[in-house]
């Protein structure tokens, strides 16, 4: 079976209550159960947290809450990949059969159901381990710079000041959406940006972090700006 799993703790500091703090009309995290659901990749959708309300609103937008999520991998330190394999150890001592497994941001309002479909085609169809969102650098990241620690600007590769952009080979990042993977590299703890990976591209007008202020509000900008 393949398993969508939406990590979505309380504890969140930046922005208090951000998984389920209502963003244009519903709670965060219900774009991405609605993507995940409508994808028709999954056997089974489900959150994992450590917090009630959270597992109480998650369940009204479609998503299961079979397990609360132990307090050692529910605070600022956690990674992705510790609660991913908790939630499969607990899966597997069910006695479920995993084949893939799908791991989709709860802060993911422009996560498409098309676009995690394409990521499951693509991890079908290469000889890879994971298949994830990602995204182009707005700029070349050759001519990014530093300050120093007194607030003067120091090139990250000064070689390349004068590089015609042409010439300068094209960045990515991660979109921070969605991470489809097979059940071994996840227990293998392999990493997701390695030769083993393959992106799936997304337009930068449908990314945006989400950990401050700051990026809620440009997101809630773009999202209407998108919706129109």
């Amino acid at each position: 079976m393949n398993i969508c799993i939406i990590p979505a703790r309380g504890g969140s500091k930046r922005i208090p209550r951000k998984n389920i703090k209502d963003f244009h009309g519903k709670p965060m995290i219900a774009y991405s159960i609605e993507a995940a659901r409508e994808s028709g990749c999954f056997d089974k959708v489900i959150v994992s947290t450590d917090d009630a309300e959270i597992a109480e609103v998650a369940k009204h937008w479609g998503a299961e809450t079979p397990f609360i999520r132990p307090a050692n991998i529910a605070d600022d330190y956690a990674t992705t990949m510790e609660v991913i394999q908790h939630a499969i150890e607990w899966c597997e001592s069910k006695g479920w059969w995993l084949d893939k497994i799908c791991c989709v941001y709860a802060t993911a309002p422009f996560v498409l159901a098309s676009d995690i479909k394409s990521g499951l085609t693509l991890l079908e169809e290469s000889d890879i381990q994971y298949a994830f969102s990602a995204t182009s650098f707005a700029f070349p990241i050759q001519r990014a710079f530093y300050m120093d620690e007194n607030k003067r600007s120091n090139m990250f590769q000064p070689e390349h000041l004068n590089t015609r952009s042409q010439d300068l080979t094209e960045a990515y990042h991660d979109a921070g959406q969605f991470y489809w993977g097979k059940v071994s590299a996840f227990k293998a703890g392999l990493g997701f940006f390695a030769p083993h990976s393959k992106p799936v591209l997304l337009p930068r007008k449908r990314v945006q972090d989400i950990d401050t202020l700051e990026d809620w509000e440009i997101a809630k900008v773009m999202y209407s700006a998108l919706t129109k």
